[in-house]
């Protein structure tokens, strides 16, 4: 390897400049093309797009050999990389990477619907070439992400519970990383989707919306567990109608009644997602956008990672729930004017309406549904969390931060919606109903149908 390294040239492997691909058959005939995507691995791999069974394909197959100039889109400077071929890829974390971002390129080359990705082709690079061409000047400095993950490590590691966590990763995209538009999204480890439980920048925050597993820049970087970034946007990975039709071709049951409406914004030219981990399993997603072709490159990447896995850590060390302290008891509110709430529940998926407005529905449903009950029979107001956890009938999936961030999402619902029913915070693993109506408790056999109700 030359002195040039790899990491040095990655802002070449954006796939702004395409790349040129020389090889040779087993006679030593040369074929040269363009290649729409040399992807960066590791600081001694990357990956090509393998997209068509061409000339290209058959040499390469025959001699496992590849050279490729690469140009860099600020300075024009160019290096040759010289590659031996290790394998394809057809699937996994390498493969949906590249598969997002060709689509990003298509949709900006005018090629949506005739790039397809075939195979992610793994290659060691074997040595780095600097091509003389005149070059300009290198842009102004970036920002110092790096200072950006360093201050945010330090305020985040003042969080004492889930939701006000992810409130303050968000918080630190907009103030640290000049990120105007972002969401912290909690995956729901049975029901095999993601729903939203903080957002930033947005008309509406959209808390309790849903991305089905798999789909989008959020649902595949969280089933793959690597970050998923895309430079110029494209129909294929685009939120809204294209998430309710996969949600329903894979079984959720997406309901209009019950749908809260993403919040991503109109027409996002990039966008990326980096999966929160915890102990290798996936447990959330950090997700940005920008109406700003190419805003995420690498070091955004790197960065954003970093701060994904700080939280990840954060969230398994929250504090046990005994750890603190009771809060003072808030104080007495004037009682409310006589109002009458009717709560409906329907059995099938716990969907819950407050009146004929949806407020949400699955486990989270089933908590509050609880908790009205309860109140309704005993006009009991304060709860814990260790008893919930210990109601089978509940359906809580087995880690603890599934239940915190079913609480979570439930006072922010409760709290948008202006409810005359609240959950309030009184400790540590303790909280209380605010009611400030008469309620009426009904519950319906079946899931919602008829016609769609109205919701935020």
């Amino acid at each position: 390897m030359s002195a040039v390294t790899l990491e040095a040239l990655r802002r070449s492997l954006e796939g702004i400049v395409p790349a040129v691909m020389a090889t040779t058959d087993p006679d030593g005939t040369p074929n040269v093309s363009l290649i729409s995507q040399v992807h960066y691995v590791d600081r001694d791999h990357v990956a090509l797009s393998y997209q068509f069974f061409n000339k290209t394909r058959r040499n390469l197959l025959a001699t496992r050999r590849a050279s490729v100039v690469i140009v860099d889109p600020a300075t024009a400077a160019q290096h040759r990389l010289a590659l031996a071929h290790i394998e394809t890829r057809t699937a996994g974390p390498l493969f949906e990477s590249m598969k997002a971002k060709l689509a990003g390129i298509a949709s900006h080359t005018g090629m949506e619907g005739v790039f397809r990705l075939l195979g992610a082709d793994l290659f060691r690079v074997e040595q780095i070439e600097t091509v003389p061409t005149l070059t300009l000047p290198e842009p102004g400095p970036a920002r110092d992400l790096l200072s950006a993950v360093r201050r945010s490590c330090e305020e985040l590691s003042a969080a004492t519970e889930l939701g006000e966590l992810l409130d303050l990763a968000l918080d630190c995209l907009a103030r640290r990383f000049a990120i105007a538009h972002s969401m912290a999204l909690v995956l729901d480890q049975d029901g095999g989707r993601l729903y939203t439980l903080a957002s930033r920048g947005y008309a509406s925050s959209g808390v309790g919306s849903e991305v089905a597993l798999g789909e989008g820049v959020i649902g595949v970087a969280a089933r793959e567990r690597t970050p998923i970034r895309i430079g110029h946007m494209t129909s294929e990975y685009r939120y809204g109608a294209a998430v309710r039709d996969s949600a329903r071709r894979s079984g959720l049951g997406w309901s209009h009644a019950t749908e809260i409406p993403f919040p991503g914004l109109a027409a996002p030219a990039s966008q990326i997602a980096v999966p929160i981990l915890r102990g290798g399993r996936t447990i959330g997603v950090l997700f940005a956008e920008s109406e700003e072709a190419m805003r995420f490159g690498y070091e955004d990447e790197d960065a954003l990672a970093l701060l994904a896995e700080h939280l990840g850590a954060l969230i398994a060390l929250l504090p046990p729930e005994d750890a603190l302290a009771p809060l003072p008891a808030p104080e007495p509110s004037p009682p409310p004017a006589e109002t009458v709430l009717t709560v409906r529940r329907y059995t099938a998926d716990d969907s819950l309406f407050l009146g004929h407005d949806y407020l949400i529905k699955g486990v989270a449903g089933a908590i509050l549904w609880r908790l009205l009950r309860e109140y309704a029979q005993s006009g009991r107001t304060e709860f814990n969390t260790r008893e919930l956890r210990l109601d089978r009938t509940l359906r809580l999936p087995e880690h603890a931060e599934n239940l915190d961030a079913r609480l979570v999402l439930l006072r922010k619902r409760l709290e948008e919606r202006a409810a005359p029913v609240r959950i309030e915070k009184c400790g540590r693993g303790r909280f209380r109903l605010a009611i400030a109506a008469r309620l009426i408790l009904e519950e319906i056999g079946g899931a919602v149908a008829g016609p769609r109700l109205a919701n935020t």
